[in-house]
């Protein structure tokens, strides 16, 4: 059985002192070849599976880290858990997520309930828990924080530039012929959606043109609120060629919303999105997004949390600014 197989006995059997294997196995310390080809082989024979919960414990640790998201069943977290996985695997860390459902209350007991189970270190994604909550678990336990800036020491944040990646969008449908311009925005009192109805407005008013209030509604960054939202800015009368989606989600309800009305995108309205998640490459019109690279974005929260928790400074990011993919859910008006 694999679970008798000692450390000692992969090393005898591939000629090498335990302490070899061990580096090996930790990936501290660089192995010549041969001896790597040893290792690996004797692992085969025996079938040997290191105990990494032993392992943690004599270090001090359990070898997980707490994720917070805030919907497990969204396209845009599913990408962020999926790059902070793959992160973790690397390093022999597993992760435990939970849900905050953007209820700070909720976040704060998961939170909770994460540091009573002894995680190494947690992983946030967005939310809207206050500095307060969050300095007070950041002095047990490293924390990265994930889509928002956080002013705490404490607390190492990764985020993209929300401001910009929105400016981009709207920049695109002007220069595109498009004046009237609506939004759909995300929940309000959030810092990304507030970033990104900046970046609307001052977009417009570079431009010369005047911000409607009436040209606005939320939809709260998911697929029904996107209808919503759109039934709402259709219902109002007010008239538009262009709208930009404060993301994919919405812009995907927005669509359907528009299809029920026979209202052909983007011959009578163009349409711009945000995070550009897989699925928008499948859209009927595929949709024009700002690119967030979410996943490498998780990949690089996991690998600073763990240099957090093994006390090394965080790598320095290497995200590359957001991109406007084009598609065909926007079109240059007549001349």
């Amino acid at each position: 059985m694999s679970s008798n197989v000692t450390l000692e006995a992969v090393a005898r059997l591939a000629g090498v002192s335990t302490s070899t294997v061990s580096r090996y196995l930790s990936g501290t310390h660089p192995v010549s070849p041969d001896k790597k080809a040893a290792i690996d082989s004797s692992i085969d024979q025996l079938n040997y599976r290191p105990n990494l919960v032993a392992r943690g414990l004599a270090k001090g640790r359990t070898m997980t880290v707490g994720v917070m998201t805030q919907e497990i069943l969204s396209s845009f977290f599913n990408e962020a858990m999926r790059g902070v996985e793959d992160g973790l695997i690397g390093h022999n860390y597993e992760a435990i997520f939970v849900s905050g459902h953007w209820d700070p209350a909720d976040e704060a007991r998961r939170l909770t309930s994460l540091m009573g189970r002894g995680v190494d270190g947690v992983v946030l994604i967005m939310g809207g828990l206050e500095d307060s909550v969050m300095a007070r678990h950041a002095n047990g336990v490293p924390m990265v924080l994930m889509g928002r800036h956080s002013a705490l020491k404490q607390v190492h944040s990764l985020s993209f530039d929300h401001y910009d990646g929105a400016c981009r969008a709207v920049r695109h449908l002007v220069e595109l012929g498009h004046k009237r311009i609506a939004f759909i925005s995300g929940p309000p009192d959030r810092f990304d959606a507030d970033e990104r109805l900046r970046g609307y407005r001052d977009t417009l008013a570079q431009a010369g043109i005047a911000f409607d209030d009436q040209l606005v509604a939320s939809g709260n960054y998911v697929e029904p609120g996107g209808v919503t939202a759109m039934n709402i800015l259709l219902d109002r009368g007010r008239p538009f060629t262009a709208v930009f989606a404060g993301n994919d989600d919405s812009a995907y309800g927005a669509m359907l919303a528009m299809h029920r009305r026979g209202i052909v995108i983007p011959r009578d309205i163009s349409l711009v999105g945000y995070d550009d998640l897989p699925h928008s490459s499948y859209c009927i019109p595929p949709l024009t997004s700002v690119r967030q690279p979410l996943r490498e974005l998780g990949r690089e929260a996991a690998n600073a949390i763990v240099a957090l928790i093994e006390g090394r400074k965080p790598p320095r990011s290497a995200l590359t600014r957001l991109e406007l993919i084009v598609r065909e859910s926007t079109r240059a008006l007549p001349a």
